[in-house]
């Protein structure tokens, strides 16, 4: 992988066929049901994903198809569901448009915001419950 020799991310975990369903997830306002695989790894304190949308409509299709392969989005993780539903607030506030949203199994809450204006295609607004950071820490401990 190129993320790994250029940059030195060692160690990836691939979660495969991660299924969105239409009950938790939404796609441009309506329910989604798409499946993707996530491979996760880290550079210091920064997380690397690679999202490979694997069936259905969503927000990682819709990129592939109408750009090329890279730079998908950046993440901006909230501390509490509270504060994911008043960041929501505040961009809908200013005009952002939330393309993608949902709950994903572990209890990530997760939006993915158009930001033509920010230099990425999507800016993500994440809340990541603890058991999920634990699991995220550890994928971390495993770069060292």
């Amino acid at each position: 992988m190129a993320l790994t020799g250029l940059l030195g991310a060692r160690k990836w975990v691939r979660i495969p066929d991660v299924h969105f369903a239409p009950d938790s997830c939404s796609y441009r306002g309506k329910p989604a049901d798409f499946v993707a695989s996530i491979s996760l790894s880290y550079l210091g304190d920064m997380q690397l994903e690679l999202i490979e949308p694997v069936s259905g409509e969503n927000v990682y299709s819709e990129f592939l198809r109408d750009s090329t392969p890279g730079l998908h989005h950046i993440c901006m993780e909230v501390e509490s569901p509270e504060q994911f539903d008043a960041a929501l607030a505040d961009a809908a506030n200013h005009g952002a448009e939330v393309v993608q949203q949902g709950v994903m199994p572990g209890g990530i809450q997760f939006a993915y915001l158009a930001a033509p204006h920010a230099a990425v295609p999507f800016v993500e607004i994440a809340y990541i419950s603890p058991e999920m950071r634990a699991f995220y820490d550890y994928i971390k401990r495993e770069q060292r």
